[in-house]
């Protein structure tokens, strides 16, 4: 028995070792290979402190890289803007057999791609835009058949674009603007939806393969003509004749009649053939003359880097950009300008050539879910009827960019100009407190428990406190699809402050039910009716009922005046949501925060406390609870991300 006890003890611990082998190498799975490769590349190409690749971790934990879900090789590489300089060292990249995607955009490199591009056989994406590559069309690129983009734009290739392009059969996009890329135009068979050859030396006519694309796709050709261009095909460039027959060669009646022709005509013929030539020559010299002036005017200089703190970029499907110390005022007027500290590097004709998803539309205008070519993902609000001028929409833009705090959603980005005004936020995966608390209630509905309302109510209550005491700023359109949730529940208030980007007479309509009763005589808004919001906001997350919504009985009434029918006839339990009764010992907690809902919707703004009592108020509610996270022990809540104190809020509005 002993014996056997023992030969079993063994087979257990050899299985517990083995599974321990077996975990272990899953854990370490490493591209070796891969790693090398990065570590050459990076080894041999000076860069910027951004890129710091640890050599003692794994690959698929580094700055920039991305392996495949089971972490056996590099799926894609994404360096752009990070202060890339010199040479693309060969033998490096070219390595990455697997590789997918690769993105060195933006940076300073120069000379020729390596030949050994030519190894990564499964790319898919290839952008080497705004740097300043040289050399002719990569011939290596030719070979990869399952390129769907390429972005060569923007650097200094010459040299003709080879018929051998037509090997990308899978190609969808093309950018090869801002080159000197000459000759004529190949007939593309590729399936393409995006293609720009703008601003090159290109000539002759546009093949019809391509003609289907905008004239701005071929601009600053001054020798190219054909359709979509206004300027029709001279005879300099006429369309290939088919050869003759040899067997049937065409009569050549002056050949016959040259024989008859005098001594003095053909004396005549001669000089007049030499007056031709001259004439022809002078037409040459001035055609040569004004391409050069015309190439020097619509090829503007490239700007030195776009780590700056503004992108300058034009609004256009052109890609052609102005330095940023420079140009015209025009120019200063087409801007992408990032805040300080941002974590983004993109431009303008980035977010043009994003694939885009509507998110919504809204009193100020429509957001979209931008999804960039490196994978980022930002929204993106296009604003309307925006009056005021450029100069007050910098300054408003300059106040809302500095509010940073955990339950802010930030101002990344904005853009102004005559006919668009933009502004770029950061994405929340997690969606709405509208679309979670309203969204479908069928019978595979997930109930919003009461802990995650608090969680939202408090942090919302956070978020809106530091926009008045910290940063100054009213919302104005509190509501419960500007409440964007991070994956722990945590609420970030979005959409703030854009009121006075619109006149007194054009100010939007909210959204009927938030707005506070001054607010929709005076169309103006302040503190107090931000308060009002707010409450209007927690009695939706108490009665589970928009406010907006047919279904509270009267016609024409609002929610709060709902609320208060109900509870004058001492129904208040009819008030609270049904998906709340389930829930025990949080009857007292409900009826508390039911009051200080009550008292922010008040109808006399005065009689409102503000948001710093306001939110006080909710974490005395729950100060002896400290287990669930939803409790603040700061002796200031209101605090920004920074930990300073914000100043004591004044009874009114700057």
């Amino acid at each position: 028995m002993a014996a056997v006890g023992f030969d079993s003890g063994s087979v257990w611990l050899l299985c517990f070792v083995s599974l321990l082998l077996l975990l272990s190498g899953r854990v370490n799975s490493e591209p070796t290979q891969d790693k090398q490769a990065l570590l050459a590349f990076l080894n041999q190409t000076p860069h910027a402190n951004r890129v710091q690749w640890n050599s003692s971790d794994s690959a698929c934990n580094w700055f920039g890289v991305e392996c495949d879900p089971n972490r056996s090789f590099v799926y894609s590489v994404r360096l752009p803007g990070v202060g890339l300089v010199g040479a693309i060292p060969a033998n490096t990249l070219g390595r990455l057999s697997q590789l997918r995607v690769l993105s060195l955009r933006s940076n300073r490199l120069s000379g020729e791609i390596p030949s050994d591009f030519s190894n990564l056989t499964l790319l898919r994406s290839l952008y080497v835009q705004d740097n300043a590559l040289t050399g002719e069309f990569p011939a290596g690129l030719t070979r990869l058949t399952r390129l769907t983009r390429l972005d060569l734009s923007s650097n200094n290739f010459t040299g003709p674009i080879p018929f051998s392009i037509n090997n990308l059969t899978h190609l969808t996009g093309l950018f090869l603007e801002n080159n000197g890329f000459s000759g004529a135009l190949p007939s593309i068979s590729a399936p393409l939806v995006n293609f720009n050859v703008s601003n090159n030396n290109l000539n002759g006519s546009i093949p019809q393969t391509l003609s289907k694309f905008d004239a701005s796709a071929f601009a600053g050709n001054v020798d190219l003509c054909g359709k979509p261009l206004n300027n029709q095909c001279s005879p300099f460039f006429p369309s290939p004749a088919p050869s003759p027959n040899p067997e049937n060669p065409p009569p050549n009646p002056s050949h016959k009649k040259s024989k008859k022709l005098s001594k003095g005509a053909k004396i005549a013929i001669g000089v007049a053939a030499g007056l031709l030539a001259l004439i022809l020559l002078l037409i040459l010299f001035l055609c040569l003359k004004k391409r050069h002036r015309r190439r020097q005017t619509a090829k503007p200089p490239k700007p030195p880097s776009t780590t700056a703190r503004t992108v300058a970029a034009e609004a256009g499907t052109s890609s052609s950009k102005e330095d940023i110390t420079g140009g015209s005022i025009e120019a200063e007027r087409n801007k992408l300008v990032f805040f300080e500290g941002g974590v983004y590097s993109f431009d303008l004709e980035d977010l043009l050539r994003a694939s885009a998803e509507v998110l919504g539309k809204g009193s100020v205008g429509t957001s979209y879910k931008a999804v960039l070519e490196e994978g980022t993902t930002v929204v993106v609000k296009r604003l309307k009827d925006v009056s005021v001028s450029k100069r007050e929409f910098d300054m408003q833009m300059e106040v809302l960019g500095k509010i940073k705090h955990q339950n802010v959603v930030p101002l990344r980005a904005f853009y102004y100009s005559k006919d668009e005004k933009l502004l770029v936020y950061d994405f929340m995966a997690a969606g709405s407190l509208s679309a979670l608390l309203h969204g479908s209630r069928g019978s595979g509905r997930t109930p919003l428990d009461w802990d995650n309302r608090m969680k939202i109510a408090l942090s919302a209550a956070r978020g809106l406190t530091h926009l008045h005491v910290s940063g100054k700023v009213v919302h104005g359109n509190i509501k419960s699809s500007n409440i964007l949730l991070r994956p722990d529940q945590e609420a970030s208030v979005s959409d703030f402050g854009l009121n006075p980007l619109f006149g007194a007479t054009t100010t939007p309509n909210r959204v009927a039910g938030y707005r506070a009763p001054e607010v929709v005589e005076t169309r103006k808004v302040t503190f107090k009716s931000d308060v009002y919001s707010f409450g209007v906001l927690l009695l939706e997350l108490l009665t589970g009922k928009a406010p907006n919504q047919a279904s509270l009985g009267e016609e024409g009434i609002d929610l709060p005046r709902w609320v208060q029918s109900v509870v004058r006839e001492e129904w208040t339990a009819e008030v609270f949501d049904v998906e709340l009764i389930r829930y025990p010992n949080i009857e007292e907690e409900m009826v508390q925060l039911l009051q200080i809902a009550m008292a922010s919707v008040s109808t006399v703004p005065d009689q409102r406390p503000s948001m710093q009592e306001v939110l006080r108020m909710m974490e005395d509610m729950n100060r002896g609870e400290t287990d669930d996270g939803l409790r603040q022990s700061s002796d200031d809540p209101s605090k920004g991300s920074e930990g300073q104190t914000p100043p004591p809020e004044s009874r009114t509005p700057p």
